[in-house]
């Protein structure tokens, strides 16, 4: 029977279950990737499963997320990843080498394979044909311990694309599309798979910005087939043996299907608050615009920062304007200074900083208070930028630098009156670096790990009660983010090896009275709207509740991958059986879930709740696996306990 690419891929790694959508399977996974805000605490645990050396086919730990050394933790932080990596056989990227998803696409990204990042943005892979997919830290840590990843079976997206992008017109656009007609939830339980004839029209690096922001969908992966633009783009890296040919069955067919004639597609543009929030450009042009940010996570690959330098060449950013330029990694700032992008960059007033996430993590760049920022980043939830009330907007390179040199947003087409639209070509040969990169060596297996003061053990979690009391500490609205539920930035990401000290911030932007509270209660229940646990894959916006006291969070639907870390750490995520039951439960209510545990174990679906004399039934939907790790009071509990007997 012919076969999509997507589950080509599944099957090839398929270890536990059927490719039936939404029974829970388990596959192999061949690469995994770590950034270091989510990484320590991932090394921590999987320090704590005692294994000599990781299992995965290829392990890399990047530091992308936290390089400002206000202090001594990041660079504690830094020193403790090196010299675990050193130690377990995992590849080393040092800090200022550049962002994960650009790096491991660079450097190790091979078609066909699988890849578990503790990023949610790992799905970037896509732009190598990589099935790759955003998870928790702990899954992660068991992935390099050669454990399955266990997921439910996605359905498989298939979007045909025709025609070709016209001038002005780039892959942001493209994803931004996607966003206007789905939202940030329209893909949950999906993996999008691009195909048809348009797909050739779009580049390695063009796919990998598609495939990083459909985490913004919803989506549980992207999927491209390796093709001539594949290869031509492994043979530039100097991999060219990497390469291999994947599409799709003739005939195939898809779980749902849309097209998408890229011939339509005009620049589009996120507004604030949300990514999902598309407009066209045009429909918010002459908007007064105080901050451009080229690169970061997404957009920040040779092809992009070039369009950008050779807009700008010649000119000069509007004097309100602050216009900054961060790379995906120094070997691609190399190669745009090679090609004499970074001198027109630096003449038409850019800073050009270090290789990393920044200001997408809030780790600087923070816009100045009721500033408008473009930025090509993925994200721009609210206060994410470190500036309360914040006026962020996602946009391709076009139309950043438009307003870079315009100091309004400018449909970038405008400028076509003044110039010609610069295509760029990817290079036929790359300047290839690995020098910041520390690959794994006999020799260093015997290295000594460094813990610094800020590194403290992972805390106990108790098991399920038999029966659970709880107060509810908080009730929040629809989509609230990860970032919602524990902010980065760089006052709080230090402390991510610090789970007592980052505790202290749960909740900090939507409700700062939320930890002083919650310290009353013995534990503690969470009410929540639709799409809970929206964006990063951080596991401490589950472990730093946990810690608190949450043991349930009741919500009208989950995030992927937060619903996971809630099983991951022991906190039962428990749905609505009746929406409207939601305006029931206000914050300050007990809460009793009689007999909660013998209802686990014996495999109910259907769990009630007591609340001031009613009764309020949810529905609990989760693998037998997942339900071990609850009753044993998360994952590593489990695990401990198997490994002893």
């Amino acid at each position: 029977m012919p076969q999509n690419l997507t589950r080509k891929i599944l099957a090839a790694h398929l270890v536990e279950g059927h490719l039936t959508p939404g029974e829970e399977i388990g596959i192999r996974i061949d690469h995994t990737l770590l950034q270091d805000a989510t990484g320590t605490m991932a090394m921590l645990e999987f320090e704590a499963l005692g294994l000599e050396q990781v299992k995965a086919q290829l392990a890399a730990q990047y530091v992308d997320h936290n390089l400002l050394q206000t202090d001594f933790k990041n660079a504690d932080d830094h020193r403790y990843l090196q010299t675990a990596c050193a130690r377990f056989g995992i590849h080393f990227s040092r800090p200022g080498n550049g962002v994960s998803h650009q790096v491991h696409m660079e450097r190790f990204g091979r078609p066909g394979l699988t890849m578990l990042g503790a990023d949610s943005h790992t799905p970037g892979a896509a732009g190598v044909s990589m099935l790759a997919i955003g998870a928790g830290g702990l899954d992660v840590a068991l992935a390099m311990a050669g454990h399955p990843y266990y997921l439910p079976c996605p359905k498989v997206f298939g979007v045909m694309l025709t025609g070709s992008l016209p001038d002005w017109v780039s892959a942001k656009d493209v994803i931004l599309e996607m966003l206007r007609r789905y939202d940030v939830k329209g893909c949950i339980g999906k993996v999008i798979e691009y195909y048809g004839p348009g797909v050739l029209s779009l580049s390695a690096t063009d796919r990998e910005t598609i495939g990083n922001m459909g985490t913004e969908l919803g989506a549980t992966s992207t999927v491209f087939p390796s093709d001539a633009r594949t290869r031509q783009y492994l043979e530039a890296q100097g991999r060219g043996g990497a390469w291999r040919e994947l599409q799709a069955d003739a005939g195939s067919s898809y779980d749902e299907h849309a097209d998408l004639d890229l011939g339509t597609v005009e620049p589009l543009i996120a507004c604030p608050s949300s990514p999902g929030n598309v407009k066209t450009v045009r429909e918010v042009a002459g908007t007064h615009v105080d901050q451009v940010i080229i690169g970061s996570s997404v957009n920040s690959s040779f092809r992009d920062l070039m369009v950008t330098a050779r807009i700008v060449e010649g000119r000069h950013a509007h004097p309100g304007v602050a216009f900054h330029i961060n790379p995906g990694s120094r070997q691609v700032l190399e190669n745009v200074a090679d090609q004499g992008g970074v001198m027109a960059l630096l003449l038409a007033g850019a800073r050009i900083h270090q290789s990393g996430c920044l200001g997408c993590i809030g780790m600087g760049q923070a816009p100045g208070t009721g500033q408008v920022s473009l930025r090509t980043f993925p994200r721009n939830f609210p206060g994410r930028s470190g500036t309360k009330d914040d006026q962020v907007y996602l946009c391709s390179p076009e139309t950043g630098a438009a307003a870079a040199l315009k100091g309004e947003i400018t449909d970038p087409r405008e400028l076509g009156d003044e110039m010609a639209y610069p295509r760029i070509e990817d290079p036929a040969t790359y300047l290839v670096d690995e020098g910041s990169i520390i690959f794994p060596s006999d020799e260093l297996r015997q290295t000594e790990i460094v813990r610094g003061p800020n590194i403290k053990p992972f805390p106990e979690l108790a098991p399920l009660p038999d029966t659970l009391m709880a107060d509810v500490a908080i009730k929040v609205g629809d989509n609230i983010s990860t970032d919602g539920i524990m902010p980065a930035g760089n006052k709080v990401l230090p402390l991510r090896s610090n789970i007592e000290a980052i505790s202290e911030f749960v909740f900090n932007q939507v409700d700062p009275e939320f930890v002083d509270r919650i310290k009353a209660m013995e534990n503690a229940i969470v009410i929540g709207g639709d799409n809970y646990g929206q964006g990063s894959s951080r596991e401490h916006a589950a472990l730093a509740p946990r810690f608190l006291g949450v043991r349930a969070k009741l919500a009208k639907s989950f995030a992927r991958i937060h619903k996971a870390n809630l099983c991951n750490f022991g906190i039962l995520p428990l749905t609505f059986k009746n929406p409207q039951d939601y305006d029931a439960i206000n914050p300050g209510d007990r809460v009793v879930l009689p007999e909660i545990r013998q209802r686990l174990a014996s495999g109910d679906t259907e769990i009630p709740l007591e609340i001031g004399g009613r009764r309020i039934m949810t529905s609990l939907q989760v693998s037998a696996r997942e339900r071990q790790h609850l009753l044993a009071g998360g994952t590593l509990n489990f695990v401990r306990q198997t490994l002893k007997t």
